[in-house]
């Protein structure tokens, strides 16, 4: 039985020099050598295939590495590059709500006078004073706390 009846991995000899050269010479990520020698190891082109579960015990992964590591070979079209190299985000990265503006204002309402009936600030004071003012979003204590103790503030 073959290693892969879904995706499987046909390489042209230029793809099978490249990967070669990729787990036996220069400075690669551990991932892509891993990836890489899974593609020379599930490659239909040179013949019959060992079986997935002796491909996988003998490259030390798992069978679903395998599955998916052809997968990602057919659904890239065949591009050997794009396989073996890390993914690109589909989403960007959250920007961050605490802006430096954010930091100052909050800095300065730790700073000021606390409201009365109160000896001093404390974060979740601080916490519940921020939900009231409309300039500045919504921020939980803990991330009070982690802004003021970084620019050395300390409440007394």
């Amino acid at each position: 039985m073959g290693a892969q009846k879904k995706h499987p991995v046909t390489l042209t000899e230029r793809d099978r020099d490249e990967l070669i050269r990729v787990t036996r010479t220069g400075v690669h990520p551990a991932s892509s050598i891993m990836r890489a020698r899974v593609l020379l190891a599930l490659d239909t082109s040179i013949g019959a295939v060992d079986p997935k579960e002796a491909i996988a015990a003998r490259l030390g992964v798992s069978g679903e590495t395998l599955r998916l590591i052809a997968q990602r070979f057919a659904e890239t079209g065949g591009d050997v590059h794009a396989t073996i190299a890390r993914k690109k985000r589909e989403f960007p990265p959250v920007a961050s709500v605490v802006t430096g503006e954010v930091e100052a204002r909050l800095i300065a309402l730790a700073c000021s006078t606390p409201p009365a009936g109160y000896a001093r600030w404390s974060l979740r004071l601080l916490e519940k004073h921020v939900a009231l003012i409309e300039d500045i979003p919504d921020l939980d204590h803990s991330t009070i706390g982690r802004i003021l103790k970084k620019r050395g503030c300390v409440l007394i």
